[in-house]
């Protein structure tokens, strides 16, 4: 008997055994899909990374990344680049909807795809590097167009440095994923472009498809290199399911704009000082200090210059003592500093992430504004400080209750108080005070004052 137990029990693990090694038909693979709408920031970079968690966790057969991107930040491409050749599960890049694009740093990123599509209409290219951080172009300005002797840009020698490595990165990715790199060597040095059936023809992309269920049966059979392994694509069929961005990525969407960012740390500085120089408020303190904390948190995601920050800080610090103690050149100074420092703000600057003259200027405005304002404000307090105790009762008027010998008891702000005057006057009199000592009032005709300016 117990050996027919024993036996039972093996037999039961083996079979549990045999069924875990194949997938029951509730475990049906399925097509996830992300898409990357807008420009390459922290929050695509965050965005890309969770999707491939999930494709990941759950055993998806590919990851469908929809590109339709003007560019953006060189740090978020190359993470997202990295999390894609490291990704367990392919990744088939697609540039759609019709009339969307994959421009700059979104080439790259399709580079890297393990399978690259495009729907028509689309376009891909001009991945040249933007120019290195600096004071943003003033409406109408013109682009110096001098060339040096191979035909390209003139640019110093950081830009060269800057752009050789990006010839590099689409290069070793043609390379990885048997692309055309001498095309992609041209996106970057050229700023060419192609439209879809062009980059079919260049071997930029592997085929186009109209929407993601040609797209998957296109895919399918495909052999890509995983993490090193070869793996046979079996998409055909596959049912789609699109991961949509949560609360914080849309919310690091927002704030990562470096011109969201600054307003951001405005509205924090002041919320904090409105609240140290009204103490209770709450609100002020509350909104001010989220404020500052987003902000600043903002600006560590981003390529941020620290010299920037540190002098639009020093400019906003001058604007508020110049709000404390009105001076010219302290408003002036601060306005300065805050205007280079936020013009300084980034060491690079790519599509979407670049600082408006739009944002900059008005900014300045408010804030010299309301340094001024409060300095105001400030200085008409000081030329008339308010009266208080024995001051403030000078001048006020009163009414005699009753009187005798020089002494008696007048109302005044609606209390009846000690008094005494140095002329005679009658029960019901109207008097002014004219000096209070020790709680009695000294006090004298309304009228005496004006008839002896008239004698």
């Amino acid at each position: 008997m117990t050996f027919a137990r024993v036996a039972l029990f093996a037999a039961a693990f083996v079979a549990a055994a045999v069924v875990s090694l194949f997938p029951s038909a509730g475990s049906e693979k399925v097509a996830l899909s992300v898409a990357i709408d807008g420009a390459i920031g922290p929050a695509s970079a965050r965005q890309l990374e969770e999707a491939l968690g999930v494709a990941a966790k759950r055993d998806a057969a590919v990851l469908i990344l929809q590109l339709d991107t003007p560019g953006g930040l060189v740090t978020s491409m190359r993470q997202m680049i990295s999390d894609i050749l490291a990704s367990p599960v392919p990744v088939i890049g697609y540039v759609a909807p019709a009339g969307g694009h994959a421009a700059s740093a979104g080439t790259y990123i399709l580079y890297a795809t393990h399978v690259a599509a495009m729907a028509p209409g689309t376009n891909l290219g001009a991945a040249t590097p933007v120019e290195m951080g600096g004071l943003p172009a003033l409406p109408g300005d013109q682009k110096d167009n001098q060339k040096d002797t191979t035909g390209r840009p003139a640019g110093d020698a950081m830009m060269t440095k800057v752009t050789n490595d990006a010839v590099a990165l689409i290069r070793s990715l043609a390379e990885l994923r048997n692309r055309n790199g001498d095309w992609g060597e041209k996106a970057v040095r050229e700023a060419a472009s192609l439209s879809a059936n062009a980059a079919l023809q260049e071997h930029v992309i592997d085929f186009v498809a109209r929407d993601t269920t040609e797209l998957l049966q296109l895919a399918d059979g495909r052999t890509v290199d995983v993490a090193g392994k070869k793996v046979v694509l079996a998409t055909k069929g596959l049912p789609v399911e699109t991961l949509e961005p949560g609360w914080f990525i849309q919310l690091l969407s927002v704030i990562t704009d470096p011109n969201t960012a600054v307003i951001l740390m405005l509205v924090g500085v002041y919320g904090i000082v409105f609240e140290f120089t009204s103490p209770g408020a709450v609100a002020p303190g509350v909104i001010g200090t989220t404020c500052l904390v987003l902000g600043l948190y903002a600006l560590d995601l981003l390529p941020i210059n620290y010299t920037g920050l540190a002098l639009m800080l020093l400019g906003i610090v001058f604007l508020i003592i110049e709000a404390f103690n009105p001076t010219v050149v302290l408003g002036l100074g601060g306005v300065a500093a805050f205007l280079f420092g936020a013009a300084m703000l980034l060491r690079v600057e790519g599509p979407g992430f670049a600082m408006s003259w739009a944002v900059i200027g008005p900014a300045a405005a408010l804030t010299l504004g309301l340094a001024l304002l409060s300095g105001t404000y400030l200085w008409a307090a000081r030329r008339n400080p308010p009266r208080v105790g024995g001051e403030a009762m000078r001048g006020q008027p009163a009414e005699i209750l009753d009187w005798q010998g020089g002494e008696g008891h007048v109302l005044a702000l609606g209390e009846r108080w000690r008094a005494k005057a140095d002329e005679p006057v009658a029960a019901g009199d109207s008097v002014e005070v004219t000096d209070i000592s020790d709680l009695v009032l000294t006090v004298r005709r309304r009228d005496a004052g004006r008839n002896g300016a008239r004698q």
